[in-house]
């Protein structure tokens, strides 16, 4: 990987990664824009206090989460698309789920230069 802004984006990413599977709500907290759009697998709007309040009450868990693929589109210098497919494993609202899924993410560049998700997406793979 040649460019350093999309060295960011994949640290970025990692950074999430862990911090869902933590349910480490101050580092979410650091990554989600205030503004968060979050469409989840089920068709749901959400916005970034209802996932941090998801990851706090235990609602949602999340036991691994494998990248396996990972494509960056960047726009500009200040905002990246990300595709992401993963292996998840855990559960939501007591359902438990053990599947491949696709996250879409778009991470914008805030005024104080850190990168922060501003809208995302997420699919099971079938």
């Amino acid at each position: 990987m040649h460019n350093p802004i999309e060295k960011q984006i994949v640290e970025s990413e990692e950074r999430l990664r862990r911090a869902m599977l933590q349910s480490d709500v101050n580092a979410l907290d650091e990554l989600l824009a205030p503004e968060l759009i979050f469409t989840n697998h089920l068709g749901q709007r959400l916005t970034k206090k209802d996932d941090l309040a998801a990851h706090q009450s235990g609602t949602l868990e999340i036991e691994v989460l494998e990248p396996s693929e990972q494509h960056i589109q960047m726009i500009g210098g200040d905002v990246a698309a990300v595709s992401a497919r993963v292996h998840l494993s855990g559960s939501y609202a007591g359902a438990r789920s053990e599947a491949d899924f696709r996250f879409t993410r778009i991470w914008a560049l805030s005024s104080a230069g850190a990168w922060h998700v501003v809208a995302a997406h997420s699919s099971v793979v079938t």
